[in-house]
């Protein structure tokens, strides 16, 4: 029996293979940094555009009832005479981040209440999507 030598088949060496592999990898990383920087930044203008419209709901609460609501709760749930809503449902009153939106009254610089959410982070302060969102 005569054996035959086999002729260089044609195909990937494992060194070929880790590097395509490795190469897949840092560019799905890429892409996915990407994305989630997209995400957040999409999350924090959701966030303003919520703000925008609690604070509508607070003056409309304030324009029915004739005085602010001690809590956010109160625009949800009846609460006093002239109460026509609900004004805002349960959700809206957390922000993208699932962090509650702070209601004070009175607000900061002589207004006569203010909405604040802490940003991605929940901490008071910080930069970019970290940075606090005050309204109105």
């Amino acid at each position: 029996m005569k054996m035959r030598k086999r002729k260089h088949e044609a195909g990937f060496t494992l060194i070929e293979l880790i590097i395509v592999i490795t190469l897949i990898a840092a560019v799905m990383a890429i892409v996915a940094g990407k994305v989630i920087q997209n995400k957040r930044q999409a999350e924090y203008k959701l966030a303003k555009t919520q703000m925008t419209t609690l604070s509508a709901s607070i003056d409309q609460y304030e324009s029915d009832v004739g005085t602010l609501p001690d809590s956010l709760q109160q625009l949800v749930t009846a609460s006093g005479e002239g109460w026509l809503g609900p004004y805002a449902k349960k959700e809206e009153l957390q922000d993208p981040w699932h962090h509650p939106i702070e209601y004070r009254k009175p607000g900061a610089d002589d207004r006569p209440y203010s909405l604040t959410s802490l940003g991605v982070d929940g901490k008071p302060g910080g930069d970019g999507v970290d940075r606090d969102l005050v309204a109105p």
